[in-house]
């Protein structure tokens, strides 16, 4: 693959489209997501109202990644609204397999930590990831994430079979 250049840059109710197009290419190129990516269930409408609750939200996050102005993998923060856990952001990210190996996820990641340390409330970051994802599980571990729990049958493939599932966290300050 040639040179490209990718930006990154929080989600817009406009680019909602375009999100649930990478995000319905990404569903299908993994069995590797755990949840639903953003807005999958959505309309675009209901995607854009969504994304601009998003963008005024100071303990969420979309952060795209974009090359060539395609949206080509994802990062997000979600926090719950009550004040007993909205110090907690589950974090999720999603990248196009044709630019897989490239350090997007890399990238993505530390832009999340980053927003997370400087610019929000939140003081603690958590995900799941298939056991199996042996290279998202590497991606968590360099960036200090540790293993909290192994949640047996904690997904299934399409298939039906059960699948472990890893609590992985990082606190933040």
């Amino acid at each position: 693959m040639s040179e490209v250049e990718i930006t990154l840059r929080e989600a817009i109710p406009d680019d909602a489209g375009n999100l649930l197009q990478a995000s319905r290419q990404i569903a299908e190129e993994t069995d590797f997501l755990i949840m639903d990516e953003a807005g999958l269930g959505l309309n675009e409408e209901m995607l854009s109202l969504q994304l601009a609750d998003l963008y005024e939200s100071e303990n969420n996050l979309l952060l795209l990644a974009f090359a060539n102005e395609r949206i080509i993998g994802m990062a997000s923060v979600k926090a719950a609204p009550e004040y007993t856990v909205s110090h907690i952001g589950e974090i999720g990210v999603s990248v196009l397999k044709e630019f897989w190996g490239m350090g997007l996820g890399t990238a993505l990641l530390d832009e999340v930590i980053y927003w997370s340390e400087n610019n929000s409330p939140l003081r603690r970051l958590e995900l799941t990831v298939q056991k199996r994802n042996e290279r998202a599980i590497h991606l968590y571990q360099k960036f200090d994430f540790i293993t909290e729990a192994e949640m047996e049958r904690g997904a299934r493939d399409v298939q039906g079979e059960f699948l472990n599932v890893l609590l992985m966290s990082k606190l933040i300050n």
